[in-house]
């Protein structure tokens, strides 16, 4: 066994651990490998382990690795924030989009996604902590966005993504995670439908699995530390 394979298993035995804590099922919670700086070997590891969701946060990184690894069949996801001069190579490459926080963005995904293949699957992502440093749209702008993309072709919405300030205490941690799964509710009694809380990473699963995550984003307990940029 591998150091990865071996970690893959720790994690999911958190997730199963959480998931019991929390009155649900592991079977309900996606686990996406953030991958993000590690090489192709890394990723073939983690893959011969059973995980094919895989999310990238830098573009120029991350196309290699999908044209190295197009055999495999894995599904990539793009974690990071959207630049306009760079939604083509989105649209073109990935299967989820986690970052979305601008309508003009959305709408260049949806003109760019080629008609011939599945929607591209859409996470809008809600700034609950007011980091300045970090993208996402105030809960007050979130529905007048999440109904516009919804009418966008080309694209699915599926729900919400958010990261907590990881050097707040795990009851800040907790309440950003409820406030997303509460305003992912508001969302859907106005008429969306819609499936996925994008939440959690290694530092704090359990308290976004408590809140109601079904996708958690682990890089670090899986690769391990991520090399500096």
């Amino acid at each position: 066994m591998t150091d990865i394979s071996k970690s893959l298993q720790e994690v999911h035995q958190r997730i199963e651990d959480a998931a019991i804590d929390a009155g649900r099922s592991a079977d309900d919670i996606r686990l996406l490998a953030v991958s993000k700086t590690k090489p192709v070997s890394a990723i073939r590891e983690a893959h011969a382990a059973g995980q094919t969701a895989f999310g990238e946060n830098y573009l120029q990184d991350a196309l290699p690795k999908i044209q190295a690894l197009q055999s495999l069949c894995l599904e990539w996801h793009y974690i990071g924030r959207i630049q306009s001069n760079k939604t083509k190579e989105i649209a073109e490459n990935f299967a989820w989009v986690h970052g979305i926080d601008k309508l003009k963005h959305a709408k260049r995904l949806s003109a760019q996604r080629d008609e011939q293949i599945k929607p591209l699957q859409c996470c809008i992502q809600v700034n609950l902590s007011g980091e300045e440093s970090k993208g996402g749209v105030t809960p007050k702008e979130l529905p007048e966005l999440a109904h516009a993309i919804a009418k966008l072709p080309g694209l699915q919405l599926r729900g919400l993504m958010t990261m907590p300030d990881p050097n707040s205490s795990s009851e800040v941690q907790s309440a950003v995670f409820i406030e997303l799964a509460q305003l992912l509710e508001k969302l859907k009694t106005s008429g969306l439908t819609l499936d996925t809380l994008s939440m959690g990473m290694s530092g704090d699963l359990e308290q976004a699995i408590a809140a109601g995550s079904n996708m958690v984003r682990i890089g670090t307990d899986i690769f391990g530390a991520r090399e500096l940029r």
